[in-house]
């Protein structure tokens, strides 16, 4: 178990910027940093990174948190795993106290995978620059086709003997369970029960998650041998989702960032060969055809994908038609593809580092514009082959949701294919158009099975709503808002203030010697918080000010309890921030409710208690009406107009103070 102090070091040393940062790309926008929102996909960002308070938030998937609930998040750790990745990012020492078995047992699952996978990872790099088995056949491999010892050394790349079971046996004998060699896919047990290695006699491709943790591997069998396999990947294991992963984005991505493009190739050589050259933002699809989830993992850096195809005609064709997925993601997307017979890795090492560099530079093509080029010159002069041609291209650019850049390679494609533009407009709003139609038609069809399976939509008794007490006189059938749900709204607005202003001074009626914490505390005492979060903030407020303590945003923000953490980063974000345009460039200046506390806290205050006020009211009116009793009647009607004075002043007051 990980001590306090160390715990304390790390949240104290840990950035939310910099943590954020190296999984997201984040641009400045106000008194925050935004980007996609890593946990759901999204064109639009809508994720906040709040530097001065340390917290994310999401405004899309609503996620929210700390450094620490980021890379739990992001990363699936627990807690203390968690902690450990950002005090190896800062270089922090952790100190821990001795573990219960059974808490060992609990954190050392998912982290044996890890572990037993790295092993492999240096196994395999012994055996690559240690053993004459390895020297002979897999470096002589990587040397004979030009790759220099750094950026082997730099990918970790190895070598399998070419035994049944060498890694089993090493690992085994090193202390790792069989179990967890088998569950990476490391290890296979055939019916006999047999064990042996997944990966023998190949050249080894560790492939390293977004953090550089080893997830899994490919293998490159040396043999000419037509029956074997030329390349073995990894299967799917509790730590490698290949669907998820892209071969070198760990190595690219901070070069994708700076860069703001994001070269795709297609095997583990090419990205080698690539950065070899001296160019660093290069990924791979890792041994299986591109995914959306894929796409999304590069969107997070950059919004420019440029693939990198080899120059087999055929292979090209069928590539084209799997890359619309990457516009309807909006992404920008450009090709560059090499001469007949080469891909990246060969035709690097064929004209060298820099004419490489220059041929990337200056054949670059959009994606739209080179994908016509390719089909038509395949169709000829056939009508009927040119005609789906342009119904293929206007299927691509009516992937393209940014209508701006639709239009424009609409005109562009015009020329390209000698027809007219408005033809070209007219086929893309129809297409448009029927995948809203088609769209619609979906939803429809949804509601409609959510109906037909609802058990009251078919003259059964639909079960009793809410007791009538809980709606306000003037709710009905247009749809009045429910007293419970703004009385919400209004307690949520006190603990907003609290977080936010509780540990400023008083600066109003002569008062300046309390903080607006306790001052907020001491005029709500006489209110009863129903919200169960607001009343479990408010209470445990109202006992750190007994004890002593008041109690700052960050301090809810931590809270162990999760549903408390999450609204205080809830209410300690905004998805909007008030553009300095305003004064710099329009010369009108706009107050912010900072500017005026006095305005801002009592309204809070008062507004709640109004609410609470009305509450009273409508149900003394309720007991007014049911009472039978004149006596008890009269009573009622006399306190209905003390609280109804109350309420006056209340009015009153919101009236003619907060507006000033």
């Amino acid at each position: 178990m990980i001590n306090r102090e160390t715990i304390d070091k790390i949240m104290d040393t840990a950035r939310i910027e910099e943590v954020v940062g190296d999984f997201v790309h984040l641009k400045k926008r106000g008194t925050s940093l935004i980007g996609k929102c890593p946990f759901h996909g999204e064109k639009t960002p809508s994720f906040h990174v709040s530097v001065t308070k340390g917290i994310y938030k999401c405004f899309g998937c609503g996620k929210g948190g700390d450094s620490v609930r980021f890379i739990m998040d992001h990363e699936k750790y627990s807690y203390p795993e968690a902690l450990k990745f950002l005090a190896n990012k800062y270089n922090i020492e952790v100190e821990e106290a001795e573990l219960t078995p059974q808490d060992a047992e609990a954190q050392s699952a998912k982290e044996s995978l890890y572990i037993v996978s790295q092993y492999a990872a240096t196994f395999f790099v012994k055996q690559l620059w240690e053993t004459d088995e390895g020297k002979g056949i897999g470096l002589s491999y990587f040397k004979e086709r030009g790759f220099r010892e750094d950026i082997l050394k730099k990918f970790e790349v190895g070598y399998s003997p070419d035994v049944w079971d060498a890694l089993t046996q090493s690992a085994t004998n090193a202390g790792h369970k069989l179990e967890f060699l088998e569950s990476t896919g490391l290890s296979i047990k055939n019916d006999n029960g047999k064990i042996y290695d997944r990966f023998r006699g190949r050249v080894m491709f560790p492939i390293h998650g977004f953090t550089g943790r080893v997830v899994g591997f490919g293998g490159r069998t040396l043999k000419t041998d037509k029956n074997v396999p030329k390349y073995v990947n990894s299967p799917e294991s509790e730590i490698y989702h290949k669907s998820n992963v892209l071969y070198g984005l760990f190595h690219a991505k901070k070069a994708i960032r700076d860069l703001d493009n994001c070269y795709l190739a297609e095997g583990y050589a090419d990205v080698l060969s690539v950065h070899q050259a001296g160019i660093e933002n290069v990924v791979a699809s890792s041994g299986t055809s591109l995914t959306v989830e894929q796409i999304k993992l590069i969107g997070r850096f950059s919004q420019n994908i440029t693939i990198l195809f080899d120059g087999d005609a055929a292979g090209i064709k069928a590539s084209l038609r799997g890359l619309d997925m990457i516009l309807e993601e909006g992404l920008n997307v450009k090709i560059v593809s090499f001469p007949d017979g080469h891909d990246p890795d060969s035709y690097m090492h064929h004209v060298g580092a820099g004419a490489f560099k220059t041929y990337l530079e200056n054949n670059r093509k959009d994606f739209i514009l080179y994908k016509a080029n390719v089909l038509l010159k395949d169709a000829g002069d056939d009508p009927i082959k040119r005609a789906g041609i342009i119904r293929d291209i206007v299927e691509s650019i009516a992937k393209i949701p940014d209508p701006i850049k639709a239009s424009v390679f609409v005109r562009e494609s015009s020329s390209l294919l000698e027809i007219e533009e408005k033809i070209l407009m007219s086929e893309l709003n129809k297409m448009r158009s029927n995948k809203v139609k088609k769209s619609f038609e979906s939803n429809q069809r949804a509601q409609s099975n959510i109906a037909n399976n609802n058990p009251y939509s078919s003259g059964a008794p639909e079960p009793l709503g809410p007791p009538d007490d809980l709606w306000d006189d003037a709710a009905g059938p247009n749809g009045q808002i429910n007293v419970s749900e703004a009385d919400e709204h209004q307690e949520k607005e006190i603990v907003r203030l609290l977080l936010a202003y509780g540990h400023e001074f008083v600066n109003w009626d002569k008062i300046d010697d309390m903080y607006i914490g306790p001052f907020i505390m001491q005029n709500l005492a006489d209110v009863e918080f129903e919200n169960t979060l607001c009343k479990q903030i408010i209470e445990h407020y109202k006992t750190e000010i007994d004890n002593g303590r008041l109690p700052t945003a960050n301090h809810f923000i931590k809270h162990e309890d999760r549903n408390i953490a999450d609204l205080a980063i809830t209410l300690s974000t905004s998805e909007y921030a008030l553009s300095e345009n305003w004064l710099n460039k329009h010369l009108i200046y706009v107050k912010d409710e900072s500017m005026n506390l006095k305005a801002t806290i009592l309204g809070g205050i008062f507004h709640l208690k109004k609410r609470k006020v009305d509450k009273i009211l409508t149900n003394l009116l309720k007991e007014i009406k049911d009472e039978t009793d004149t006596d008890n009647q009269m009573i009622l009607m006399q306190r209905y107009g003390v609280i109804k004075g109350v309420e006056r002043e209340i009015s009153k007051f919101l009236g003619s103070v907060i507006v000033k």
